[in-house]
Protein backbone atom coordinates (compact mmCIF):
# COMPACT_ATOMS: atom_id res chain seq x y z
CA UNK A 1 0.00 0.00 0.00
CA UNK A 2 1.31 3.20 -0.99
CA UNK A 3 1.55 6.14 1.20
CA UNK A 4 -1.54 8.32 -0.74
CA UNK A 5 -3.71 5.48 -0.22
CA UNK A 6 -2.67 4.95 3.24
CA UNK A 7 -3.41 8.91 4.00
CA UNK A 8 -6.74 8.91 1.86
CA UNK A 9 -7.57 5.73 4.36
CA UNK A 10 -6.95 7.75 7.45
CA UNK A 11 -8.37 10.69 6.40
CA UNK A 12 -11.27 9.20 5.50
CA UNK A 13 -11.68 7.30 9.04
CA UNK A 14 -11.27 10.97 10.46
CA UNK A 15 -13.73 12.36 9.02
CA UNK A 16 -16.32 9.16 9.94
CA UNK A 17 -15.13 9.25 13.46
CA UNK A 18 -16.22 13.50 13.39
CA UNK A 19 -19.34 12.91 11.82
CA UNK A 20 -20.19 10.11 14.52
CA UNK A 21 -19.03 12.82 16.96
CA UNK A 22 -21.54 15.11 15.58
CA UNK A 23 -24.14 12.68 15.57
CA UNK A 24 -23.85 11.61 19.26
CA UNK A 25 -23.54 15.31 20.15
CA UNK A 26 -27.10 16.05 18.52
CA UNK A 27 -28.35 12.86 19.70
CA UNK A 28 -27.13 14.35 23.45
CA UNK A 29 -28.53 17.30 23.01
CA UNK A 30 -31.86 16.31 22.06
CA UNK A 31 -32.06 13.97 24.97
CA UNK A 32 -31.03 16.84 26.85
CA UNK A 33 -34.12 18.94 26.45
CA UNK A 34 -36.72 16.20 26.92
CA UNK A 35 -35.36 15.39 30.23
CA UNK A 36 -35.58 19.44 30.73
CA UNK A 37 -39.48 19.05 29.53
CA UNK A 38 -39.74 16.45 31.48
CA UNK A 39 -38.83 17.28 35.23
CA UNK A 40 -40.43 20.62 34.18
CA UNK A 41 -43.43 18.91 33.43
CA UNK A 42 -43.49 17.03 36.93
CA UNK A 43 -43.00 19.77 38.75
CA UNK A 44 -45.77 21.32 37.60
CA UNK A 45 -49.25 20.71 39.56
CA UNK A 46 -51.21 20.67 36.10
CA UNK A 47 -52.91 17.18 36.11
CA UNK A 48 -54.49 17.65 32.78
CA UNK A 49 -50.71 18.87 31.26
CA UNK A 50 -49.48 15.47 32.36
CA UNK A 51 -52.23 14.00 31.15
CA UNK A 52 -51.98 15.10 27.83
CA UNK A 53 -48.32 14.52 27.96
CA UNK A 54 -48.67 10.79 28.26
CA UNK A 55 -51.57 10.29 25.83
CA UNK A 56 -51.28 13.76 23.54
CA UNK A 57 -53.61 11.38 20.84
CA UNK A 58 -56.58 11.67 23.29
CA UNK A 59 -58.99 15.30 23.88
CA UNK A 60 -58.14 16.53 20.52
CA UNK A 61 -61.12 14.94 18.39
CA UNK A 62 -64.64 14.73 19.37
CA UNK A 63 -68.07 13.28 17.97
CA UNK A 64 -71.14 15.40 17.91
CA UNK A 65 -74.62 14.19 16.71
CA UNK A 66 -77.29 17.31 16.38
Amino acid sequence: MNIALMSMALSHGQVMQQASMSVMDMAMGNAEQQGEAIQKLISTNDVAAIQHAAQPHLGGNFDLKV
